[in-house]
Formats: structure tokens, C-alpha cells, sequence
């Protein structure tokens, strides 16, 4: 199974120039948590979240419509292709402890966003010798990576 067949195609995105106020009301009319950030040629250049937004507005002492998008986006963009395998996908989502992943093609322009509700909503259950290509399993497993607070694996470690 590959990426694009489990993506939301249809996704919205935002600017860096975009103020958080803006983002937010965008997430709200998209019902989303999540805007990939693209460039003048459409290229993905970070990922601003719900959290994101709420840290920000909460954190630096301006209005979220004076505070742009830019500047509180990280730079460090974790994406999958269309053609990549979803476990790929899973498993970039794990490391990263991300619950979206933008999907971009060869020249890293936004074909997509690959969400976890993506995902649980594919996900399947093992039945006999039936053997899904995206188990329940294996989304709950990244589910769980994902979910696992930076301070518990240190404690584990």
C-alpha cells in the first residue's frame, strides 16, 4: 500500500507570511490541527500546528495577528512521497513523533497531508490467513510511539 492511497489530497496550507490568527481560523474552517507551510513555488518549508499556535499566542506577549507564521514554525520538515510504501510512512512518523506528515512529490511540492485519522481510518484487522497491508497492529504501534512523552523513554532508557 502506498501513501497516496491512504493521504487527504485535498489539504489546505498556509504561508509564512500568515499570522497565527489567520492559521487558526483556517484550522477551524478546514477542521484541521494541522497546516502544511509551503513557499512561493508551493514547497513544503515547515508544518504549523494547533499547539504551535496556543504556545505562541500564549507565550510571546503579542495578539496572534501580529505574530507570522514564520516565526514559529520549525524548520526541520519530516514529509513521505506518493509512491512511498505507508509502513515507510509509519515508521518516519514514529521517529519523528509526528501525527501528520505532509506528502510532496519529487520536488518537494504539497501533493498532501497524511494524518493519523488517515491512517486509523484504513487500518484493518487481521483475519485467518488475511493479512492487510495496514493492520491495526501496526497503526496502534505507531500510534503509541508517537503518543509517548519525551520524558517517559529517558526514564525507560
Amino acid at each position: 500500500m502506498k501513501v497516496q492511497d491512504v493521504m487527504t489530497s485535498e489539504v489546505k496550507s498556509c504561508r509564512p507570511e500568515t499570522n497565527l490568527a489567520a492559521a487558526a481560523v483556517m484550522m477551524l474552517d478546514y477542521d484541521c490541527g494541522a497546516l502544511p507551510v509551503v513557499n512561493n513555488e508551493n514547497k513544503v518549508i515547515g508544518i504549523i500546528t494547533d499547539r504551535d499556535i496556543a504556545i505562541a499566542a500564549a507565550t510571546k506577549g503579542r495578539l496572534a495577528s501580529e505574530i507570522l507564521v514564520g516565526e514559529v514554525i520549525s524548520r526541520k520538515v519530516f514529509s513521505a512521497t506518493l509512491d512511498e510504501d505507508i509502513h515507510m510512512a509509519l515508521k518516519t512518523m514514529r521517529h519523528g513523533k509526528i501525527r501528520r506528515l505532509p506528502v510532496v512529490n519529487r520536488d518537494g511540492m504539497l501533493q498532501g497531508i497524511l494524518s493519523f485519522n488517515d491512517i486509523a481510518l484504513r487500518a484493518e484487522e487481521e483475519e485467518g490467513r488475511r493479512h492487510p497491508d495496514l493492520t491495526y497492529e501496526g497503526a496502534m504501534g505507531t500510534f503509541k510511539a508517537i503518543c509517548e512523552h519525551r520524558s517517559t523513554r529517558r526514564a525507560a532508557a
